[in-house]
This record gives structure tokens, sequence and C-alpha cells, in this order.
């Protein structure tokens, strides 16, 4: 005869300490809990529920400047340190988590236009319509300095005057170059006074340019006539270049994929294209119902962060046609300026009413010390939300986000325009001779051409 004994270790069960939470044992067999796709369900409709609860993406905003914050940068040997400059031509350095001032660069007569750090986070290049390019010594940030009086005043490292205004600058990721965007693309470096090169593709204002964080040599533009360039500094001229239907307004490449970049267009969309194949975007994201003003990747490369004319700041997916999160105030208006923290935990946007605000990345995330059970559980809700995400009731909850009315009723009526568009297409293709017209995709119906 055959005797089963069920046999425990009194250790594995005895608790070392009063405060210890008892060891539970589990059957996980399925026949004996034939209620658990319920009971997860249930689970995963109340974390829906909860992320909703909590979401408090709204963390504070930074007061100080005077006139439209223009342009942001961010420090990239200092987490928490990012500039600003706005319209009246005042530059600033916010320490973001006192959200204090901690110096200013005075200098700039007229609006500023461009911000970029080097690699270092030593030098500060700014940029306006003054037609000057200015180098400052960045200080380190420290709570001490930012007692908020504002006295603490930089002087600039060195003053380029050029013939022309400018509207956009950019540092090399690896290197002591930096770009400005005017009536031109001059190449400068940080030791001469005159740019070392330049380059040219029509007689159109350029806009804003990027450089490559992967190819130090490589950076894209975008200009007033509608195009992207990508120009290659190994080279004397322009690579490529791609026309599109409407202006773009900002471009950010993908930090982690250093062949893709996103543009911001005035059509209201982002356009993430492969930069070895311009004729076709990737990725078409939508859901803004104005021009997009700027944008900028998470260091993660996974997601990014749109501003718009339309007073919102959305975070898409890298991949995703439809923004995953959506920010708005009473207060805030049109957004001309957004940036990720460089640990990818907190957005920042400047906007036209002078205040720069600091938002949350993910809206109902807890702030300040995580416990190690608290971190288990809510990776638990996120696990369960993402098996039962395609259920009605879940998706319901999960895509839910309360807009403004105006920003809800402009929504109603692209969509009721694209509608229209899309059946009066159907039926012209219903009407043709078979073979005829054929539908092209949104992907390449907002390009005109691409010119090598």
């Amino acid at each position: 005869m055959k005797v089963k004994v069920i046999s425990r270790s009194t250790d594995e069960f005895t608790r070392e300490r009063s405060q210890d939470l008892q060891r539970v044992f589990r059957n996980f067999d399925p026949n004996l809990r034939t209620q658990e796709k319920a009971v997860e369900y249930v689970r995963a409709l109340n974390a829906a529920k909860l992320d909703k609860v909590f979401a408090r993406p709204f963390v504070g905003a930074m007061d100080g400047h005077v006139d439209s914050v223009s342009c942001m940068a961010k420090n990239p040997n200092y987490l928490k340190g990012i500039f600003s400059g706005s319209m009246d031509g005042d530059i600033r350095l916010w320490d973001i988590a006192s959200r204090r001032t901690v110096c200013q660069f005075p200098g700039h007569q007229g609006p500023v236009r461009g911000l970029a750090a080097s690699t270092d986070g030593q030098i500060l290049v700014s940029c306006g319509i003054d037609s000057t390019v200015r180098l400052w010594n960045v200080p380190v940030a420290t709570l001490g300095e930012s007692d908020g009086t504002h006295e603490n005043l930089a002087k600039p490292l060195a003053v380029y005057v050029w013939k022309n205004a400018f509207w956009a600058v950019d540092h090399q990721w690896d290197g002591e170059l930096f770009a400005t965007a005017g009536a031109q693309v001059d190449i400068w470096n940080q030791n001469r006074s005159q740019p070392i090169s330049s380059f040219e593709w029509g007689t159109d204002t350029v806009i804003s340019v990027r450089f490559n964080p992967g190819e130090p040599n490589v950076l894209a533009t975008s200009g007033s006539d509608r195009s992207i360039t990508l120009y290659d500094l190994r080279m004397s001229s322009p690579t490529r270049k791609v026309i599109m239907r409407t202006k773009t307004n900002a471009i950010s490449w993908n930090p982690m994929e250093p062949m893709n970049f996103t543009a911001a267009n005035e059509d209201c969309n982002c356009y993430s294209y492969d930069a070895r194949k311009l004729e076709e975007a990737k990725c078409v994201h939508k859901d803004h119902v104005s021009a997009v003003m700027d944008i900028d990747y998470s260091p993660t490369g996974r997601e990014f962060v749109t501003g718009s004319y339309d007073r919102t700041v959305r975070i898409f997916q890298y991949n995703g046609g439809h923004s995953r999160e959506v920010y708005h105030t009473k207060r805030m208006q049109r957004v001309f300026c957004v940036k990720f923290s460089c640990d990818a935990s907190y957005v920042i946007s400047g906007s036209d009413d002078t205040n720069l605000r600091l938002w949350k990345a993910k809206a109902s995330e807890q702030l300040g010390v995580v416990l190690p059970r608290e971190r288990r559980k809510h990776e638990y809700h996120e696990a369960v939300k993402s098996r039962y995400k395609h259920l009605p009731e879940v998706k319901r909850i999960v895509r839910h986000r309360h807009l403004p009315k105006p920003i809800y009723k402009a929504g109603i009526l692209r969509r009721t325009v694209n509608e229209a568009d899309r059946r009066k297409e159907e039926r012209r293709k219903a009407h043709s001779a078979p073979g005829s017209s054929s539908a092209e995709p949104l992907r390449k119906r907002r390009i005109i051409k691409e010119i090598e």
C-alpha cells in the first residue's frame, strides 16, 4: 500500500519577524481555480479605473519669463537643469527639482529662437532674430544658488555677429561643432567667429536643425518651402531632400534607432521617416487639431512628446498612430516647445502664457520612494491591463481622455472632413474605369517629391 504524505519544512513557513507576511501555499492548477480569468478580468478593470482615479499629471509651473517661451534645451550632463529662451531675449537656467531660476543669461536684443547645450554640458549656445550667436559658460546648478533672487547673471564667453537672423541651433552630440539655421545652414566651431562651412539648397529660410545622435556628421533640417533636407558634413553639398504638402515645424531623431526621425507638421500630424527611404513615411501620428509646433523623443526611444498650437501636449508611442496621453490646463495657451527630461520621467512644456510646466510622463505614476511590494503591485496591474486590453470595457476606460470643448469639437470636425474625403475618393474610384484610379495611402499622399 502506497501512502502519500504532505511534508513541509517549518523554516519556510515561519516568520522571522512579527511584521513579516505570512507565507501562503497556493496551488495554481487551473482545474482547482475555475474562476481565475473572471477574477483577473475584474482586477484589470479595477486597475484601469484606479489609473484614472490617481491620474494627476501636472506637477508644477515655473514662472519667471515676461514673454512667450520660444525654445528650450536640456543639459545632457545635469539631470535637473533645463534652459529656456523667451521672445523678449531672456534666457534662464532652471532647477527642475525646486522649480526656480538658477541663472539668467542677458544679452539678446530680440526673440531667442534657438538654444543648445554641448555634450559635456559646459557650453550653452543661443541664437536669435538679432543676428547674433552667443556662447555662455554654464554654472553648476545647486539648491544654494536657486534662492529665487535671480541676481545670478552670466556674461557671454563669445558673441558672433552674422549677416542674417537665426531661427534654430543645435550642437553636435559628440564634438565641438554646432549648426545654425536661417537663410542657410551654417556650421560653426566653438573657437571661431565665422562659420567653417555653409549649406544652401533653394532660397527659402531654414527653420529647424537637428544633428543625428548616432552619426555626428549627419543633420536634418526643415525649411519654409515645406522641405525636409538631410546634410552630411563630410560632403560639400546636401544629400537628400523631400518636399511635403505642408511645412514641417520641427524634427527629432530617435536616439535608440538613429536612422529614424519624426517630423512635426503644420497639418496637425507627425510623420516618422526612415532616413534611408524618404519616399514614404513609416508611420503617421494623428490626434492634434492644430499645427504641431515642437517634438522631442524620450531617451528610451519608445515614445515622443509633441506640443501644438491647439494648447495641448500629447505623448505618442514611437510606432503608434494615436496619442496615449493628452495634457492640458485652463491657463495653458499655445505650446511652442516641449522636452522630455533626461531620465524619461517628466515632460516640460513652454507656452505662450510665459510659463514652463512640468508634467509626469505617466499620469498616474507614484512619486517618491516606492516600496518593493508597491512596485510589484504596480507591475501586476500593468500586466493584467495588458492581458485584457482588447476587451471593450477595459479598452474604453484606458482610452478615454477628457478634452476641452473647443478641442473636442475641432476633433469631431476634422474626422467629419476626413470621412467626407474618403467617401468622395471611394465614389470617384467606383465610377472610374477599372485600374484607372488607385488609392494612395496617407503615408505617401502628403509627400510631393523626393530630390537627391
